[in-house]
């Protein structure tokens, strides 16, 4: 029997799923924000889980091998842009796309830990706002900036300034009661699609119109991030837990 995993439309996430349905596994597209609550609800088996729902859903589910999705030191698809800079957002409105989840807790860390911004204030993109934020490839197709923005600022660099590590956006996660042979095949499954996958997208003859790509952006995007959680890793999602808790 299948099982029900979580599909994410961002370009960083589209190698795992190269052979994924050829191999019986049934896809659930899904936005990103809607991933964690699928999974609590029993809407999906597995996904790549941003990390916080991650932390919120560890007596339900468990790690893949060390399938994740990072930045190794820029992002490249999380931004701030802001009409002020950074440290003068104490008392300016921050509009958040509904889609953003962990670029959302990043975001709330740095701003209340690294910038000392007490009360940060945060509002949806039809008020009135003085900053946004946006990731994925939303993030991907206004990377170049946004008109009347004067100030961008990549999440993920701005983490890897603070605490020189890598930074962990999502893992993937199976729920623990799933058969052990079906969780080894959907490893297997992560694995050679993964090599597959960021062999096709090295490999790109055409520009990607979706996200205002060139075949060359698209390679350089990819190069700047991780898919396995290494040492450096590890330290980052234990970092960022212990942020997390003291917001």
């Amino acid at each position: 029997m299948p099982i029900k995993v979580g599909r994410i439309i961002d370009l960083h996430s589209e190698p795992f799923y190269i052979d994924m349905e050829r191999r019986g596994m049934e896809l659930c597209s899904l936005l990103p924000n809607e991933l964690g609550e699928a999974a609590e609800n029993g809407g999906i088996d597995a996904g790549p889980l941003p990390l916080d729902e991650c932390f919120r859903l560890e007596d339900k589910f468990n790690p893949v091998g060390g399938f994740c999705i990072a930045s190794t030191d820029s992002s490249g698809s999380d931004f701030l842009y802001s009409k002020v800079p950074i440290e003068e957002l104490g008392r300016e409105p921050i509009a958040i796309h509904g889609e953003v989840t962990t670029t959302f807790k990043l975001l709330q860390v740095l701003l209340q830990q690294k910038y000392e911004i007490d009360t940060p204030i945060f509002v949806s993109t039809n008020d009135e706002h003085q900053a946004f934020v946006l990731s994925g490839n939303r993030g991907l197709r206004q990377r170049r900036g946004a008109r009347g923005f004067t100030h961008q600022y990549d999440l993920g660099r701005e983490w890897y300034d603070w605490t020189r590590l890598p930074f962990v956006y999502s893992r993937w996660m199976v729920r623990n009661d799933v058969d052990s042979k079906i969780v080894a095949l959907l490893e297997d499954i992560l694995y050679v699609g993964l090599e597959d996958g960021v062999d096709a997208l090295y490999h790109l003859n055409e520009p990607r119109d979706d996200i205002l790509m060139l075949p060359k952006q698209v390679v350089e995007y990819i190069q700047g991030l991780r898919y396995y959680i290494g040492m450096s890793e590890q330290r980052a999602v234990q970092r960022f837990k212990e942020c997390l808790e003291k917001l």
